[in-house]
C-alpha cells in the first residue's frame, strides 16, 4: 500500500466524532501557520479526506432520518452551520 492508500484507510476507520475533532485540529494547525510547506501539503490532503469523510457521515445520518420520518434527505449538502440540520 503506498502512502495515500494507508491514509484513506486509517481516516474511513475513524468514527465521526474523532474525524471532526482531527479535521479541526488540523485547520488550526494550518491557520496558525509556521509548518514547512511539505507538512502544510500534508495536513491540506488530510484535512480534505477528513471533510469527505466527515460529510458522508453527516449524508448518511441525514438519509437515514429521512428514512426514519418518511421525508426527502438533501444528499450532499454542506452544512454551514447556519442551516437548520
Amino acid at each position: 500500500m503506498d502512502k495515500t492508500t494507508n491514509l484513506e484507510a486509517e481516516i474511513a476507520a475513524l468514527p465521526f466524532e474523532a474525524a471532526r475533532e482531527q479535521l479541526a485540529q488540523v485547520v488550526a494547525r494550518l491557520e496558525a501557520g509556521g509548518d514547512p510547506l511539505e507538512t502544510s501539503l500534508e495536513l491540506w490532503e488530510r484535512g480534505e479526506l477528513l471533510a469527505a469523510h466527515c460529510q458522508s457521515w453527516l449524508d448518511k445520518a441525514r438519509q437515514r432520518l429521512a428514512t426514519a420520518t418518511g421525508g426527502e434527505a438533501p444528499v450532499g449538502e454542506s452544512i454551514t452551520g447556519d442551516e437548520p440540520f
